[in-house]
């Protein structure tokens, strides 16, 4: 399949690896010129900019966005004045579901149509495959189904969850217990490092818990990894930043009538750490998000 894609940063640049590796036909465009130049050396056809991308496109275009949430409106408002009656646009990232059905309906006066595929994976998905949760009409899916299949392998997943939206939705409250679950992770291994018995050797702790613990899980076994490889937080500050989702997840729940105590600590975690409130569960948490995710470990870290 030949599919258009903007956004080259940590994730979508993996994704465009996966696609290339298994046939399909990329062509790519981003602000960064050297990370377009990268992907073409591994194959990807270079776009100048997003005129360009459309020009190298069958005439009814697939073009997959994975860009920061801030910039989807004003590039979404941009390739509708581009592409043709009958085209899909993919919005891969982690924009908030409520304006997703708000841009789907926007864009559905122009005969175009929006995707959403929440993502999930990080930069460990060209090794494991992504999962991806979907939302939009069924036939432009049903189009794209060989790209989820490619980024799902090996042991990925992808589902239709229903109308606009929805994959957005699913995508938000994962990241809302994702948010819980480090939490409690971090709270735990805490009480381990400064806790009544001293000097536990955290990295075999989490290796043993990895080993037929219930407590076992993707995120244990970065955490073993993490304190195998150091054990002090040497060079990390404990800042540990908030990228919207479990915010959104928070504001749907009290709407709701939901009670999430647990995303409401880790919430007031991560805002205390930016007030510089760090401790050894912030660090761990800043590890963490830089194990599974490329993220900075640092303020103002690149």
């Amino acid at each position: 399949m030949r599919i258009g894609f903007v956004g080259l940063g940590k994730m979508g640049a993996q994704i465009v690896t996966k696609l290339l590796t298994d046939g399909h036909e990329v062509v790519v465009t981003d602000i960064n010129a050297q990370a377009v130049a990268d992907m073409a050396k591994a194959g990807a056809v270079p776009a100048k900019d997003r005129a360009e991308l459309v020009s190298l496109l069958p005439g009814q275009a697939i073009i997959w966005l994975m860009i920061p949430s801030d910039f989807v409106g004003p590039e979404l408002d941009i390739f509708a004045e581009l592409l043709p009656a009958g085209s899909v646009l993919i919005d891969g990232g982690n924009s908030d579901f409520r304006l997703t059905i708000q841009r789907s309906a926007k864009l559905s006066t122009s005969s175009i149509t929006l995707i959403d595929v929440g993502t999930s994976g990080g930069i460990l998905g060209l090794t494991n495959g992504f999962s991806m949760m979907v939302g939009g009409p069924v036939e432009p899916v049903n189009a794209i189904t060989p790209v989820l299949d490619t980024l799902a392998a090996p042991r990925g997943a992808h589902h239709h969850f229903g109308a606009s939206g929805a994959g957005h939705y699913v995508k938000m409250v994962h990241n809302g217990i994702e948010y819980s679950l480090m939490q409690a992770y971090a709270e735990g291994y805490q009480l381990l490092a400064e806790g009544p018995i001293k000097n536990l050797d955290l990295a075999a702790v989490a290796n043993v818990w990895q080993h037929g613990s219930i407590i076992a899980s993707g995120l244990n076994e970065l955490i073993a990894g993490i304190y195998q490889e150091n054990p002090n937080f040497d060079g990390i500050e404990g800042y540990v930043a908030q990228s919207g989702e479990g915010l959104w997840t928070s504001e749907v729940a009290d709407a709701a009538g939901v009670p999430m105590p647990a995303l409401d600590v880790a919430l007031k975690t991560r805002a205390d750490s930016e007030a510089g409130q760090i401790s050894h569960a912030t660090k761990l948490l800043a590890a963490l998000r830089n194990a599974f995710g490329g993220h900075n470990l640092n303020r103002g870290s690149k």
